[in-house]
């Protein structure tokens, strides 16, 4: 099983599913506080890979809500350090196992990097639930 680093908002409901779902497939987690990681460029770049820059931002977040930030018009450098200087901005969970890092939690893709048999029956209802989007956000 993987030892995962995990970046979350405290109390965000959605987080919590996502640790207990990874912890009942037997994966060891350490969270981690994303809104008082000292973010620098060379930490945060990494999670984001390939992705376009508009996928990189929670879209619950206010600036974003409110139109204030505008992910789509974003270049990257920008997006870096608007993130960087509000951390709301990022798309969570940033996960990291190894030298591998991801951001989101799609259970297919989870699943595929690092597993996710579920060892807890009571866990396996989570695997069926959008744990990406807040149940606490109206639809945008």
């Amino acid at each position: 099983m993987a030892s995962v680093i995990f970046f979350e908002k405290p109390g965000c409901i959605n987080n919590t599913k996502q640790k207990a779902l990874l912890q009942s497939a037997g994966h060891q987690v350490e969270a981690r506080n994303l809104l008082s990681e000292p973010w620098r460029v060379a930490t945060l770049r990494p999670f984001f890979g390939d992705l376009p820059v508009a996928e990189w931002f929670n879209r619950t977040a206010p600036q974003i809500k409110s139109g204030e930030v505008i992910p789509g018009q974003l270049e990257e450098e920008t997006a870096l350090n608007l993130m960087m200087s509000n951390p709301l901005l990022i798309r969570r969970p940033l996960m990291q196992v190894g030298d591998r890092r991801m951001v989101g939690f799609d259970t297919a893709q989870v699943a595929a990097w690092i597993g996710l048999e579920v060892v807890e029956e009571s866990q396996q209802a989570l695997m069926d639930q959008d744990l990406q989007t807040c149940p606490k956000s109206n639809p945008l």
